[in-house]
C-alpha cells in the first residue's frame, strides 16, 4: 500500500472513530489506536490547538545542559532542511526548538509547538512527544495519525530521554518535518540523539551516583532477586523489588540501612508497612569521595520455594493451575489478590520456570504482555524477553508480498523454505534463543491461515532450543489448529471490571509506576469502582497518570479525576453533550458540591443543575 492510500485509510478510520463509540479500525497501528482512545477520553479538540503556556522555566537545568551540545550539532547538520528538533521535559513542556526552514517554523508557531508550551498528550492528543512520554518508549506519528487536524501536515518521531543512572524519564527529544518518505530515517536519528543526551547526562552525574549505579548493575546482572540501592538523592530498584515496596517502605529501609551502615556487610529483619517484614542484607557502597549509599539485598517472608514459584508443589489441576491453591503470587511490578488473577499469575510463573509454552488470552489493556514479562523476570533469568507484534504493519505482507496482491505462502520463504528477511517468521527465527530466553508474540490473532504454518514452525524451533515461548491474543486466530498446537497451556487474564476488589492494590502500584509520588484519597476509590473500564488496566493507568500530574495536594482527590468518571451513563454522548457534562462537573467540584453556587456561576437555575445531573448520572462524593 502506497503512502497516499495509507493516509486516506487512516483518515477514514479516524473520522469513523470520532463519529461512533466503536474502537478504531485495525488498519490503524495499535499504538495510534490506543492514543486516539486516550485523546477521545480526555475530550481533546480536533480543529484547534489549545495548550497551556508556562514562560518561566529553568533554562540551565541538568537536562538542558546535557541536551544543548546535541541540539547544536543537529542544528548544524539539519541547517536548511525542513526538519525541526525539539526537546521537552518529562511533563511535555517544550524547552528548546531548532528549526532550519522559515515556513516550517511559522507553521509550528501557529500550532504552538514552541518553547513554553506543553505538548503532553492530555492537552494536544496524539502526537510524537505526547506518546513517547505517555508510553515511555519511542514513537512515530505520521500525518493523518495525529488526533488534531491542525497537526496533520507534519510527521514526527520522538524518543524519551532517560536518566542512565536512575532510569527515570527526564524528557523527550523530537524531530518534526513536513509529511514525506523520511519516516524510518527520522526514527533512527531521534533514537541516536536521545542516546547522545543520555550519555551527556551520565557524564554529568556525580561520582557517588556512578558508584551506586555500578554496584547496582553488578548485583542485578545475574538472576532477579529483589535489590534496592539507596543514595542521598537516588533510589534504584529492580522490578522484583519495585513492585513490592511503597514510598514508606523505602523510608524504613533507608533508616535501617543507615543504622547498619557502619559494618561492611550485615543483615537485619525490617518491619514494613502493612505488617510485612523482609530480611535485609546491607552493604555500604563507597565512592571516591567516601560513602555513596547502600546496597540492599531483600528476602521477603513469602518468597517462593524451590519447588514452585510463588507457592508450593502439588498436583496439577486442569487448565494448568495447582489444585485449590489461590494464594497470591507476587509477580514483579504487578498487583492483585483476586482468586482468578492469582490462578493466572501462578500458572504463568510455573510455565516460565518450567519453560512450558503459554498462550495468554484477554481483552485489550488487561496486561497480557506485562504478565509475560513479569513471569519471565520471576523465573530469575538475566535477559529481557524479545517481544514481536504480529499486527505490526511491517509484517502485514510478510515483507514479501507486493501491494494489492493476495498473500501466497510460498512468497514468504526462500531457498530451502527459509523465511525471507522482513517477514514475521524471519523475525521470530532471528530472535535470540536458548535457555533463559523468552520470545513473546503479541496479537497471535493477526496471523492469517496462510501465514500460520511458517509462524508455527518458527515458534516450535525457538521452543526446541529452550526458549520460553508466549503468545497473546484477544480472540481465536484464523489458523487456529496450527498455531494453538504450539502452546501446551493457556490462561485468560480477567478484565478489570471482574476484579474490582483489586482496585486499591492496582491504584497504589500504578501510581508508583508513573512515578507520581502520590496516594489516592478514600473518596476516589468509589468513583473508580463504578466504572466499566473498557480499556482495563491500561485505561486506569492513563487516568491516574493525568490525575497525579494535575493534583493540587500530596494526594489524588476526586476533583483531580476526569469529569467522565463523575458520571454514569449507558449511551454514547455527542460532542456537545460531553462538553456540557464536563462543564457541569467542573463547576460542581469548584463549588464543593454546592448546587446553588454552581448554578449561579454557570448562569442557569438550580433546577436545571439537578435535571442535568440526573440525565448524565452525575454523582459526587458524600463529603461534598
Amino acid at each position: 500500500m502506497d503512502s497516499t492510500a495509507r493516509e486516506r485509510n487512516i483518515a477514514r478510520a479516524r473520522l469513523k472513530f470520532l463519529q461512533s463509540a466503536e474502537p478504531p479500525a485495525s488498519v490503524v497501528p495499535e499504538k495510534i489506536r490506543d492514543s486516539w482512545q486516550r485523546s477521545k477520553h480526555w475530550g481533546i479538540g480536533i480543529d484547534e490547538v489549545t495548550v497551556p503556556y508556562q514562560p518561566d522555566y529553568d533554562r540551565e537545568s541538568r537536562l538542558m545542559r546535557a541536551a544543548t551540545p546535541v541540539l547544536d550539532r543537529l542544528e548544524r547538520t539539519l541547517a536548511g532542511s525542513d526538519v525541526c528538533v525539539i526537546v521537552t521535559d518529562r511533563k511535555g513542556w517544550v524547552r528548546d526548538r531548532r528549526v532550519g526552514e522559515l515556513r516550517l517554523s511559522a507553521h509550528l508557531d501557529r500550532v504552538k509547538l514552541a518553547p513554553g508550551f506543553s505538548y503532553a498528550e492530555q492537552f494536544v492528543g496524539t502526537n510524537g512527544i505526547g506518546m513517547a512520554l505517555e508510553e515511555r518508549r519511542s514513537s512515530m506519528v505520521l500525518g493523518t495519525e495525529h488526533f488534531n487536524e491542525r497537526l496533520q501536515k507534519v510527521s514526527c518521531a520522538a524518543s524519551p530521554i532517560r536518566n542512565p543512572i536512575s532510569g527515570r524519564v527526564e524528557g523527550a527529544i523530537n524531530l518534526t518535518c513536513w509529511n514525506g518518505p523520511a519516516g524510518s530515517l527520522m526514527a533512527a536519528l531521534v533514537q541516536e540523539a536521545a542516546d547522545d543526551v543520555e550519555r551527556m547526562l551520565y557524564e554529568s552525574g556525580t561520582t557517588c551516583e556512578h558508584a551506586l549505579l555500578e554496584a547496582f548493575r553488578q548485583a542485578t546482572h545475574y538472576g532477579c532477586r529483589p535489590v534496592l540501592c539507596l543514595g542521598q538523592d537516588l533510589l534504584l530498584a529492580n522490578s522484583a523489588a519495585a513492585g513490592r515496596l511503597t514510598g514508606d517502605d523505602h523510608r524504613l529501609l533507608h533508616e535501617a540501612a543507615a543504622e547498619l551502615g557502619h559494618a561492611p556487610r550485615t543483615r537485619r529483619r525490617v518491619q514494613l508497612t502493612g505488617g510485612r517484614s523482609v530480611l535485609v542484607r546491607c552493604r555500604r557502597v563507597d565512592g571516591p569521595a567516601g560513602k555513596a549509599g547502600y546496597l540492599l539485598d531483600l528476602t521477603f517472608d513469602d518468597a517462593p520455594t524451590a519447588e514452585e514459584p510463588g507457592g508450593t508443589a502439588g498436583s496439577r489441576a486442569p487448565g494448568g493451575s495447582r489444585g485449590g491453591d489461590t494464594r497470591p503470587c507476587p509477580l514483579p511490578g504487578l498487583a492483585g489478590a483476586d482468586p482468578a488473577w492469582n490462578t493466572v499469575a501462578r500458572t504463568a510463573a510455573r510455565c516460565a520456570r518450567e519453560r512450558v509454552p503459554l498462550l495468554i488470552y484477554g481483552e485489550a489493556g488487561t496486561g497480557k504482555a506485562a504478565l509475560a514479562r513479569a513471569a519471565h523476570a520471576f523465573a530469575g533469568t538475566a535477559w529481557a524477553p524479545v517481544v514481536i507484534d504480529a499486527a505490526d504493519p511491517r509484517y502485514g505482507a510478510d515483507g514479501a508480498t507486493a501491494p494489492n496482491r493476495p498473500y501466497n505462502a510460498y512468497e514468504a520463504t526462500g531457498p530451502d523454505d527459509a523465511p525471507l528477511p522482513g517477514s514475521l517468521p524471519y523475525a521470530l527465527r532471528s530472535a535470540p534463543a536458548g535457555p533463559g530466553r523468552a520470545l513473546v508474540l503479541l496479537h497471535l490473532d493477526a496471523v492469517t491461515t496462510a501465514r500460520a504454518p511458517a509462524v508455527a514452525q518458527a515458534l516450535s524451533a525457538a521452543a526446541a532450543r529452550g526458549t520460553w515461548t508466549v503468545a497473546t491474543l484477544g480472540r481465536a486466530p484464523e489458523g487456529a489448529d496450527t498455531l494453538l498446537r504450539c502452546f501446551a497451556e493457556a490462561v485468560t487474564v480477567p478484565p478489570l471490571r471482574h476484579r474490582l476488589a483489586d482496585l486499591p492494590a492496582l491504584v497504589d502500584a500504578l501510581l508508583r509506576r508513573v512515578g507520581a509520588g502520590a496516594e489516592c484519597s478514600p473518596e476516589v476509590l468509589p468513583l473508580l469502582r463504578r466504572q466499566d473500564w473498557p480499556g482495563n488496566v491500561r485505561q486506569l493507568e492513563s487516568v491516574l497518570r493525568k490525575a497525579a500530574a494535575g493534583r493540587r495536594t500530596y494526594r489524588v482527590e476526586p476533583r483531580d479525576l476526569p469529569p467522565s468518571l463523575h458520571a454514569a451513563g449507558h449511551r454514547a454522548l455527542s460532542g456537545w453533550e460531553t462538553a456540557e457534562r464536563d462543564t457541569l462537573v467542573a463547576a460542581l467540584l469548584e463549588a464543593d458540591g454546592n448546587k446553588l453556587l454552581a448554578a449561579q456561576r454557570l448562569g442557569i437555575s438550580r433546577t436545571t443543575v439537578y435535571r442535568k445531573m440526573r440525565a448524565y448520572g452525575i454523582t459526587l462524593p458524600a463529603h461534598h
